[in-house]
């Protein structure tokens, strides 16, 4: 009960610390570009040191490979589909504020839900691992929403009413969490396998096509250098603890 309600907390605590911090005060570039670079890399590093090695104690390597390029390509997929989270929303275009406003927290909320997914994954396997990734997932949060509340009180001009429609949003990551965890309890640990690896193509390619080049590695790059190289170390510590 206590690993669950962990859980819980960092999938809360990343999405409203992040929207206060960006209704509040605006943290530096370096701290902002840093807390991104260091979340990529936390989660790339889950992906190839804990969920594809675990996933590989059950499941063939032939599917785990089917099932990490699924992850990616159903990501992939839902980009181009879904609204995208899009910070610059309202420098490039000024559509209805309601249309604005709705159509960024359907993005956002959807995106959600497999960063949910790929936490419940992992606590069916060991709470140790669901946790490791639902605090690498936390990290990713806390910049992605100071990101994106800026656009939202942009549109909706009100502090409160931009908090709370951000916050909600998290019900969809904690629905995914939900969703994984019990559709895949009581499964074959084929089955638990291959969802390892779905999830870990769900996470490189939030790392690697949103994460790092929001991290604006070109222009900070002794930041993003250090701050992945404390990401992978803080995994590698977790994985031995």
């Amino acid at each position: 009960m206590k690993d669950l309600l962990l859980i819980l907390l960092l999938i809360f605590v990343g999405q409203t610390l992040g929207s206060l911090i960006g209704l509040i005060k605006k943290p530096s570039k370096v701290a902002l570009y840093g807390s991104i670079s260091f979340a990529a890399s936390m989660m790339i590093a889950i992906s190839f040191v804990q969920l594809i090695p675990e996933g590989l104690k059950y499941t063939p390597p032939f599917l785990i490979a089917i099932s990490f390029f699924a992850g990616m390509t159903i990501m992939w997929i839902a980009d181009r589909l879904l609204p995208h989270i899009n910070p610059e929303l309202i420098k490039k275009e000024k559509p209805s504020v309601k249309r604005s406003v709705t159509m960024l927290v359907i993005g956002i909320a959807l995106h959600n839900i497999p960063e949910g997914l790929a936490i419940g994954v992992g606590f069916t396997i060991t709470a140790k691992l669901g946790i490791a990734i639902a605090l690498a997932i936390a990290i990713q949060d806390l910049p992605e929403n100071i990101a994106t509340i800026v656009p939202l009180y942009n549109l909706t001009k009100k502090k409160m009413k931009s908090f709370i429609i951000l916050t909600t949003t998290v019900l969809f990551e904690v629905v995914g969490f939900i969703l994984g965890y019990l559709a895949l309890k009581g499964a074959s640990l084929c089955w638990l396998g291959a969802s390892l690896a779905l999830a870990a193509g769900f996470m490189v390619y939030i790392s690697v096509e949103e994460l790092i080049p929001s991290a604006q590695v070109k222009r900070y790059p002794k930041t993003a250098a250090t701050a992945m190289i404390l990401g992978v170390v803080c995994v590698l510590l977790t994985s031995i603890i």
